[in-house]
């Protein structure tokens, strides 16, 4: 679906861009993150011999509530903060630019190809700026389900990021760096290019609003959730394991992959998937609510007129 632009003047100017698609990303993660540390606990169990640590999602939220109460719910709200600062940030601001820079050249929305390619980019660009972040994340939220010798009790975001480095080496950072692009391309591709045009395809039932943001992110959110699954559970992996004796315990996202499928069953590649949905659908309204917001009032309080649309 193709919408025709009349381009003026007064646009937000590109590092803008960046900053109102972080902002966005940071504002929904504080939503969400109890959701995020459910899906990263259950891809991270162990699954082998039908001895399950969690049954369900729910059972993940009881045992947690249980064993560690409501602010480990918030373990890694730093790094996730900061996930959005680096990723969120490059991603929204990459993709902005490249869909300005076509309607600039061609007055026109970009069409469905076109916008999974932005997608695919932006993507890959958030993946190699908010991979250090990642890590650090996926650490501080598996942290307290480790035997007290074993936990690496990182003290905040930051603190990660240094003793990863100095423990580590720096590349350390950059550890599930392939997985975490190939997820970020896949989800920024589906995201992305389907958001807008499953809101052109619900305009002619619903009005521009909450609610249609809702349905189109859904929607959105679904087909992501089922695209990405099997590679976030592979970067997730990836980014906690351990080195025991020189010896990594997975050689690559392929690696962990057939690992799973064949210890834990081909479905365990989608283990998480309830909160991983709940947390994409939510996020992704929030994130472009949030965004669209943020535009309005850049548009109206800094350049003095009405927004044209947040640009996705």
């Amino acid at each position: 679906m193709v919408f025709a632009y009349n381009i003026d003047k007064k646009t937000i100017p590109n590092f803008m861009k960046y900053v109102l698609g972080g902002t966005a990303g940071m504002m929904a993660t504080v939503i969400v993150q109890p959701l995020d540390l459910v899906k990263t606990r259950m891809q991270i169990a162990a699954g082998a011999a039908g001895a399950k640590e969690y049954s369900s999602s729910f059972d993940c939220i009881r045992k947690v509530l249980q064993a560690e109460g409501v602010l480990a719910f918030y373990n890694g709200l730093s790094a996730g903060l900061l996930r959005q600062a680096t990723y969120t940030t490059a991603r929204m601001g990459v993709y902005q630019m490249e869909v300005e820079a076509y309607r600039n050249k061609y007055n026109e929305s970009p069409r469905v190809l076109g916008s999974m390619i932005m997608g695919i980019i932006a993507g890959a660009c958030g993946a190699l700026v908010g991979n250090p972040s990642e890590v650090a994340l996926i650490r501080m939220m598996a942290d307290n389900r480790l035997p007290e010798s074993q936990r690496r009790n990182y003290k905040n975001a930051a603190d990660a990021m240094v003793r990863i480095v100095r423990e580590e080496g720096l590349f350390t950072l950059w550890r599930g760096c392939l997985p975490t692009a190939g997820r970020a391309m896949v989800t920024n591709m589906a995201q992305l290019a389907s958001y807008s045009q499953f809101k052109g395809a619900f305009r002619q039932y619903i009005d521009e609003g909450l609610l249609l943001h809702i349905c189109a992110s859904v929607c959105s959110g679904l087909l992501t959730t089922v695209a990405s699954m099997p590679l976030d559970m592979a970067k997730t992996r990836i980014q906690q394991m351990k080195v025991i004796d020189g010896k990594p315990e997975y050689s690559g996202a392929i690696d962990v992959i057939l690992k799973v499928t064949r210890n834990e069953g081909f479905f365990s590649l989608w283990k998480g998937f309830t909160p991983y949905l709940a947390r994409i659908a939510p996020h992704t309204v929030f994130a472009f609510v949030f965004l669209e917001q943020l535009n309005n009032a850049y548009y109206k309080y800094i350049l003095g007129e009405e927004n044209r649309g947040s640009g996705l």
